[in-house]
């Protein structure tokens, strides 16, 4: 876990409570107009996944993360981050990851929760395996996904 001023990196396997974290993002900051929060949960795209499992590599996960948000923080001059990725097991539709921005103006929140929302989807240390029907498989990149930074 990171703690820096401003910025929290959370790596861990529990669930985490949307409402508890979000209410205490930017708590009594009088100098931030917007915060933006998004949360991503495990989606059952097919139908039939018994559930999906996420590995990582602790230390060197959570310095990726921080150092992206630490970016993040910097190039749109927010005055909180908040990052939270789980790992470990998860049935469809628990949560897997959640990112709030806070800053002075509401532009600057939006994109950078989507600049860190698309690192996570695209090049964060994390490997991701899917199980249905009795079988597992690795889910590969998407070009997509690879797109969305790029814009960045």
């Amino acid at each position: 876990m990171s703690d820096q001023a401003g910025l929290r990196v959370v790596v861990q396997e529990a669930p985490f409570d949307f409402g508890v974290e979000a209410e205490r993002f930017a708590a009594g900051r009088t100098d931030l107009g917007a915060v933006v929060t998004f949360t991503g949960v495990v989606r059952d795209v097919a139908g039939g996944l018994e559930g999906m499992e996420i590995e990582h590599y602790p230390g060197m996960t959570e310095k990726a993360l921080t150092k992206i948000a630490s970016e993040a923080q910097a190039r749109w001059s927010l005055g909180e981050v908040l990052v939270i990725h789980r790992y470990g097991k998860m049935a469809a539709g628990e949560r897997i990851m959640m990112v709030a921005t806070a800053s002075a103006h509401r532009q600057h929140a939006f994109e950078a929760a989507e600049y860190l929302m698309d690192y996570l989807k695209s090049r964060a240390p994390f490997w991701k395996k899917e199980s249905a029907g009795g079988d597992q498989s690795w889910v590969a990149a998407k070009d997509e996904d690879e797109a969305a930074l790029d814009r960045w």
